[in-house]
């Protein structure tokens, strides 16, 4: 089953001469429960389709459907909604709210949707990614990793199906980066949930469960990974 579609997706700015295709008809189809990793180099497109996936931006053609669901026939409002329920993000300067402190940070999208927190669930995900101590902490006394770990948390309280993750660990040093991406992979496994993430980091996309490369708005057929 197809968690996550694609058909003939583009996105283009400008116009004329200076028009540029930072997409260009990209189908792509990700299984329920998979790890894909996004590789290409810089300006390749990459951001530009996630952003596309997770329904932040609209495309100038083409579809993408979640769960089924043709995400850009909805209006802004049923859109922003639906993507809090079954769409978390992690991004790579974590996007923590500085005023608020771990737990509240991590409980925050459940909270804004005027639904009830699942504590046991929370708490199993605290204790999976050893955040047990530090609930109570700013985010400014926290760690790059642990700031990363709590942005993971986040993503992964509202049982969203699909993580989307955007260079999850460009601001980290590479063994706390490899640790961050064996967590997403225990999680994934743990609460079957689909990751889509961007890197370009070769070692750590290697870890994913297939590779879609990306040059010039245009994807390559992806590549299982041994």
């Amino acid at each position: 089953m197809y968690i996550l579609e694609s058909k003939e997706l583009c996105k283009t700015y400008g116009s004329g001469e200076s028009q540029v295709k930072a997409l260009d008809h990209v189908s792509i189809q990700i299984e329920d429960g998979h790890f894909v990793a996004v590789v290409g180099s810089s300006g390749s497109g990459k951001s530009t389709l996630l952003n596309m996936l997770g329904g932040l931006d609209r495309p100038t053609s083409g579809t993408v459907t979640v769960g089924g669901k043709d995400v850009f026939t909805m209006q802004d409002e049923e859109l922003t909604i639906f993507r809090r329920r079954n769409i978390g993000f992690v991004f790579q300067n974590y996007n923590l709210v500085p005023i608020l402190n771990v737990y509240e940070n991590i409980v925050l999208p459940i909270e804004l949707d005027g639904s009830e927190v699942d504590r046991a669930y929370v708490d199993h995900i605290i204790q999976t990614l050893g955040l047990g101590k530090k609930l109570t902490a700013m985010p400014n006394q926290l760690s790059g990793g642990q700031q990363q770990r709590v942005a993971i948390a986040r993503a992964l309280a509202a049982k969203p199906a699909i993580i989307l993750a955007d260079e999850p660990t460009g601001n980290l040093d590479s063994r706390t980066g490899m640790d961050v991406i064996s967590l997403l992979k225990v999680t994934s496994r743990e609460f079957h949930q689909t990751i889509v993430m961007i890197t370009h980091n070769e070692e750590i996309a290697l870890m994913a469960d297939e590779i879609l490369r990306i040059e010039d708005g245009r994807v390559e057929a992806g590549e299982p990974v041994c």
